[in-house]
C-alpha cells in the first residue's frame, strides 16, 4: 500500500513530527483523506529554507518547518497540528486581526518584531519579521494561510548584509499579492502559480501551469539559454539569483528581483520573486537626475566640492574650484592630504565642526593663505552639512565665491576715501550735537506745557479746598454750624478731584498703582453694559459684540473699567447728534512684524475696541491724542488727561492702545492687553463697599507710615471701629513691634518708607518673624521695583491713596477675617 505521508520525503525532524503523531482522531482525518492542495503546500512549507508556518482549515491547524523551532519553545512537543489559537493562546488577540485580514486577501506582515526565546519572559534577545498570505485551492476558495518567519536580529542589530538579506525574505514574506511565488518540477515545467504569479506577469494559473519557466523569459533571453541555466545554478549551487527584466503576457517588461531554490529529493523548484520595475525605472531616474545636478554644478559661477565622511575625502569639484585651488590630486583623498597648508588657518577646524553638529558655517571675504601664493586670496565661504534618508550627516557642501578681486578694490577705496569719512564723521558729530540740542529744547517746551496744566489744575482744586476749609475754621470760630456740610463736601469734592488728577498722571507715566487680577474681559464689559446705555443717553444706540472664547488677561478691573467708561463717554461727546456706540472684543495673535509696528513682544494678545460714527479725528489730532493736556473740547470741558491716562494704563498692563479715525465717519480706539495663562478670576470686580465691620475681640493692626497725619488718621479710624492699633514712623520702629510678643493680625505699611527700609522689605522682615502674616501696602506711587511689577505674594494686597477711611476698614476687616 502506498504510503500516505510520503509526500513529507526530505521534510526533516518536522517531517518526523508528523509522521509520530496518530492522525486517527483529529480534526482533518488521516493522511489518506488529505486535500492534494493540502499535501502540495504542506510539502512547500518542510522543504523552504526559510522558517514557515502552514495554518489549514478552518480552524487553522498548525504545521511547521524545522526552522520554526525556535520560536515556540515548550510548545515545541505539542504543537505540530493543533489549532493555530491553542498554540499561541497568549498573543491571539493580537494576531487574530492579522490573519483575518490575511484570510480577506489583505496580506500582512510584522517587520522586526522583538521575541524571548525559551520560557523565561524577560527581554527579547531576537528579532523576527512574520507574514501571512492566504492559500487557495483549486476552487479559488481559502484553504489556509502562508505565514513567513524571518529572523532578522544582525539587521536590527545593524548588520549590512543581514539587512539585505532580511529585506530580500521580508520581500518573499509580503504575500500573493506582492510576491510571484512559482514552482516547477525537474524539467522547469510550472507546476504551481500564486496569485501574486498572476499580478506580476499576466496570466493566470490555468494559464500559466503546465508551461515551461521559459514562458516568463524576454526572448533574447530564451534564445541565449538563461532559463535553463538559472535552473542549473539553482541545483548545482543551492540557489540562484533572479534579479532581470522578465516577459509579461502583455509584453511590456517587469523587473523581478527574487532567487530560485531547488525542492527537496530534487522534485522540483520553488522561484520566489518581487516586482520591482517601478525601483529600476527610479533608479534609472536617480541616476539621470544625478547627471543633470552634476551638470548643473560644473556650470555654476561659483565653486562647489563634495566631501565624504569625517575625513573630509573628496567626491567631487567642479572647474571654478580648480581654478581658485589650482591643478590637485582631489578624488579620493583627503581634505588636510590636498590642502596641507589650511592648518591653522581655522577652516579645516570649521569644516570638522560642522560634520559633528550639522550647523553651517559661513564666512564673508574671507582670506585664505594657499601655498605658493604671496598675497591671500579672498573667499565667501559656505560649508553645509550632507545628510542621508535617516538624518545622519555623511558628507559636506563646500561651496562659494572668490571675491579677492573687488575686496582689493574696496581697500583701495577705503584708502582713497580716508579723509572723507574722517571729514564727514566730524559733520556728523556736529549735526547730533544740533539734535541732541533742539531735542533737549522740545523735552523743556513739553515739560513746561506739563507743568503748568498741572500747577492749573492744582491751583484750582487747592483754592477750593483751602477756600472750604477757611469758611469752615471761620464760622466755627463765630459758633455758627449752619451750612458747614455744604464746604465739606466742596473740599471732599475738590479732593477727590485731585486725587483723579494725580491718578491720570500717574497712568499716563506709567507709575499708577495697579492691583492685576486674571479677568475675563466679556464679563466686565457685560457688567458695564447697563451704565454705558444710560452714559450714552437715548439718542445712541449700544451695540456690545463679544468673542467667544476670548482669552483672560492679567489687567486692574476698576482701571479698565474706568478707561472703558473714559473710551464711552469721548465717544458720546463724539456724536452730539447721535449715532452708534460699538463695543467689541477679539483675541488676536500678533507676529513679529505685526507686534513690533504696536511697539510690543510678538505674542497672544485680547483686543478691547470702542467704535463710534461720530465727527472723527484728523490725524494731526490723533498724533497728540495720548499727549496729557491735549483736548479738542472747549476750555472747561475737558483735562486732556482722559486719553493720556488710558494710554499709560495699557502701557503699565504689557499692551498698547492704538487710534483708527476718518474725519466724518467715526473713531475706533482699540487697547491690546496680552493674553494670561491662567483662568480668569470666577467673581467680577470688587464691590463698593458697605458699611464697615467692626473688630473681633483683641484684634491689632500695626501701621506704619512717616507721614503723621495718615498715621493720626488711620489709627483713628480703626480705634473707632474697636481695633487695637500700633504705630511706627519708620521701618525700623515697625520691625521693633514686630519682633516684640504684641499681637498683630495685619500690618498696613506705606511703601516709601524713611531710615533705609522700605515696605516691601518691612513685609518680607515680618513675615519670616511671623509666617502668614497678612500685609496691606497703601501707596500714592507705582513703586514697581519695590511692588514687583505688580505680582505681589499671595497675602499681600495693595491700595492707592488717597482712600476713603471707610474702604480701608472694610479692606481690613477683609483681610484679618
Amino acid at each position: 500500500m502506498t504510503d500516505p505521508l510520503a509526500f513529507l520525503a526530505g521534510g526533516g525532524e518536522a517531517a518526523r513530527m508528523i509522521r509520530a503523531r496518530d492522525w486517527s482522531a483529529h480534526p482533518m482525518g488521516p493522511p489518506q483523506g488529505w486535500s492534494e492542495s493540502f499535501k502540495t503546500a504542506l510539502s512547500l512549507v518542510l522543504n523552504s529554507p526559510e522558517s514557515m508556518i502552514l495554518a489549514w482549515g478552518p480552524e487553522l491547524h498548525f504545521f511547521f518547518n524545522d526552522t520554526y523551532f525556535r520560536l515556540l519553545g515548550p510548545r515545541l512537543p505539542w504543537a505540530m497540528g493543533e489549532r493555530f489559537d491553542k498554540v499561541w493562546a497568549d498573543g491571539w488577540a493580537q494576531a487574530k486581526p492579522i490573519i483575518d485580514a490575511a484570510l480577506e486577501g489583505r496580506s500582512t506582515r510584522y517587520v522586526d518584531l522583538p521575541w524571548k526565546l525559551g520560557t523565561d519572559r524577560g527581554a527579547a534577545d531576537t528579532w523576527w519579521t512574520f507574514s501571512y498570505s492566504r492559500v487557495l485551492d483549486g476552487q479559488g476558495a481559502v484553504a489556509g494561510l502562508f505565514i513567513l518567519t524571518n529572523e532578522t536580529t544582525e539587521h536590527v542589530l545593524g548588520s549590512r548584509a543581514l539587512r539585505e538579506s532580511e529585506e530580500r525574505l521580508r520581500l518573499v514574506v509580503e504575500g500573493a499579492k506582492d510576491h510571484a511565488i512559482l514552482t516547477t518540477d525537474a524539467g522547469g515545467v510550472i507546476t504551481s502559480w500564486s496569485a501574486g504569479a498572476a499580478l506580476a506577469f499576466g496570466w493566470t494559473t490555468e494559464e500559466a501551469v503546465g508551461q515551461p519557466t521559459a514562458l516568463i523569459f524576454l526572448p533574447a533571453d530564451r534564445a541565449a539559454g538563461l532559463d535553463r541555466r538559472e535552473l542549473d545554478t539553482a541545483a548545482r549551487e543551492g540557489r540562484a539569483n533572479d534579479e532581470r527584466w522578465h516577459q509579461t503576457k502583455s509584453g511590456a517588461p517587469v523587473f523581478m528581483s527574487g532567487s530560485v531554490r531547488p525542492l527537496g529529493d530534487g522534485r522540483g523548484f520553488i522561484k520566489i520573486a518581487r516586482d520591482e520595475t517601478e525601483r529600476q525605472r527610479a533608479a534609472h531616474r536617480l541616476a539621470l537626475e544625478a547627471e543633470r545636478q552634476r551638470r548643473s554644478l560644473q556650470q555654476m559661477p561659483g565653486f562647489v566640492c563634495i566631501l565624504n565622511g569625517p575625513e573630509h575625502v573628496y567626491e567631487y569639484v567642479n572647474d571654478a574650484y580648480v581654478a581658485i585651488a589650482g591643478q590637485r590630486d582631489f578624488i579620493g583623498r583627503p581634505l588636510r592630504e590636498v590642502f596641507p597648508e589650511l592648518r591653522g588657518q581655522g577652516y579645516l577646524e570649521a569644516i570638522d565642526e560642522v560634520f559633528r553638529t550639522g550647523r553651517p558655517f559661513s564666512a564673508m571675504a574671507a582670506p585664505i593663505h594657499l601655498a605658493g601664493e604671496a598675497a591671500p586670496r579672498f573667499i565667501d565661504i559656505l560649508y553645509q552639512a550632507i545628510r542621508d534618508d535617516a538624518g545622519g550627516i555623511i558628507g559636506i557642501f563646500a561651496g562659494g565665491h572668490d571675491v579677492t578681486e573687488r575686496v582689493r578694490a574696496e581697500q583701495a577705496l577705503a584708502e582713497a576715501n580716508a579723509t572723507l569719512e574722517d571729514r564727514v564723521a566730524e559733520a556728523l558729530r556736529e549735526r547730533a550735537a544740533a539734535e541732541e540740542a533742539l531735542r533737549q529744547s522740545q523735552k523743556m517746551e513739553a515739560v513746561g506745557q506739563l507743568t503748568g496744566g498741572i500747577a492749573h489744575d492744582f491751583n484750582n482744586l487747592l483754592t477750593g479746598i483751602s477756600g472750604s476749609l477757611e469758611v469752615v475754621g471761620n464760622r466755627l470760630a463765630q459758633g455758627r454750624r449752619d451750612g458747614l456740610d455744604r464746604y465739606i463736601a466742596a473740599a471732599q469734592d475738590a479732593a477727590g478731584r485731585a486725587a483723579a488728577l494725580t491718578h491720570r498722571l500717574l497712568a499716563f507715566s506709567r507709575r499708577q498703582t495697579l492691583d492685576p487680577r486674571p479677568t475675563d474681559i466679556n464679563r466686565l464689559v457685560a457688567g458695564m453694559e447697563d451704565l454705558v446705555r444710560r452714559t450714552a443717553g437715548p439718542g445712541i444706540t449700544l451695540s456690545v459684540t463679544t468673542s467667544s472664547g476670548l482669552w483672560p488677561v492679567l489687567v486692574d478691573p476698576p482701571q479698565l473699567e474706568n478707561a472703558l467708561l473714559n473710551l464711552c463717554i469721548n465717544a458720546r461727546d463724539a456724536m452730539p447728534g447721535g449715532g452708534r456706540l460699538v463695543l467689541a472684543t477679539t483675541n488676536r495673535r500678533l507676529d513679529g512684524a505685526a507686534a513690533r509696528a504696536l511697539g510690543l513682544p510678538p505674542g497672544d494678545y485680547v483686543a478691547l475696541g470702542v467704535t463710534d460714527t461720530g465727527t472723527g479725528m484728523a490725524p494731526d489730532v490723533i498724533a497728540k491724542a495720548f499727549d496729557p493736556f491735549f483736548t479738542t473740547k472747549p476750555i472747561g470741558q475737558g483735562t486732556g488727561l482722559g486719553l493720556s491716562m488710558i494710554y499709560g494704563f495699557a502701557r503699565q498692563s504689557g499692551g498698547q492702545a492704538r487710534i483708527r479715525s476718518t474725519p466724518g465717519q467715526g473713531t475706533t480706539v482699540s487697547l491690546l492687553l496680552p493674553r494670561h495663562a491662567g483662568p480668569a478670576d470666577a467673581a467680577g470686580t470688587t464691590p463698593a463697599a458697605g458699611a464697615a465691620p467692626r473688630a473681633g475681640t483683641g484684634e491689632t493692626v500695626l501701621v506704619v507710615d512717616d507721614e503723621p497725619v495718615v498715621r493720626m488718621l488711620v489709627a483713628e479710624v480703626l480705634q473707632e471701629l474697636g481695633y487695637a492699633a500700633l504705630e511706627a514712623a519708620d521701618g525700623a520702629a515697625g520691625l521693633a513691634l514686630l519682633q516684640s510678643p504684641a499681637r498683630v493680625d495685619l500690618l498696613v505699611s506705606d511703601v516709601g518708607l524713611p531710615g533705609g527700609m522700605n515696605g516691601r522689605q518691612l513685609a518680607d522682615a515680618a513675615r519670616l518673624l511671623r509666617p502668614g502674616l497678612r500685609v496691606l501696602f497703601i501707596t500714592g506711587y507705582a513703586e514697581a521695583a519695590v511692588l514687583g511689577e505688580g505680582q505681589l505674594e499671595p497675602g499681600m494686597h495693595v491700595m492707592t491713596k488717597p482712600f476713603a477711611m471707610q474702604a480701608l476698614a472694610s479692606r481690613i476687616r477683609e483681610l484679618v477675617g
